[in-house]
């Protein structure tokens, strides 16, 4: 049992991929590439998330235990678009959210609006979903509909 557990947590500890000072740099200099050719002007937070606060929103103040509904649309760097629910608002707990939604939410109140570009390290990662590859940058435009 004892020789499972560390097997286990090794396994764990070798699937997760920290990013480099060097990447993450990488990743900096080419969200700023984009933003200057966008012509978006983003503040960066101490994580390296760039982000638009475009309304606040003047309802409920989104705590890490809420559940929120919100609708969104995410794209990659070069315009593809991954996922849009702008029409369809989908229902999320903040705990669950990657690590750039969960920090744009703490800043925002229902009705809420922000863009915000999310480097690997607060989005997916190394992991590779259908749409979307490994290690990418992701765009997000989003509005908080309702926090329960």
């Amino acid at each position: 049992m004892k020789y499972t557990f560390f097997v286990l947590l090794l396994l764990i500890i070798s699937a997760c991929k920290t990013y480099s000072d060097d990447e993450i740099s990488s990743f900096d200099k080419e969200i700023q590439e984009y933003l200057k050719k966008e012509g978006k002007t983003c503040e960066k937070s101490g994580s390296g998330m760039y982000y638009s606060i475009l309304d606040k929103g003047d309802g409920k103040k989104i705590q890490f235990t809420d559940r929120i509904v919100i609708k969104y649309k995410g794209e990659l760097l070069d315009g593809t678009v991954f996922d849009d629910q702008i029409e369809n608002p989908k229902e999320f707990n903040v705990k669950d959210l990657i690590g750039s939604w969960k920090e744009i939410m703490l800043e925002l109140n229902e009705g809420g609006k922000a863009y915000l570009v999310s480097p690997p390290q607060l989005g997916y990662g190394t992991h590779e979903l259908e749409d979307i590859p490994k290690s990418s940058i992701l765009v997000f435009n989003l509005e908080v509909v309702e926090v329960k």
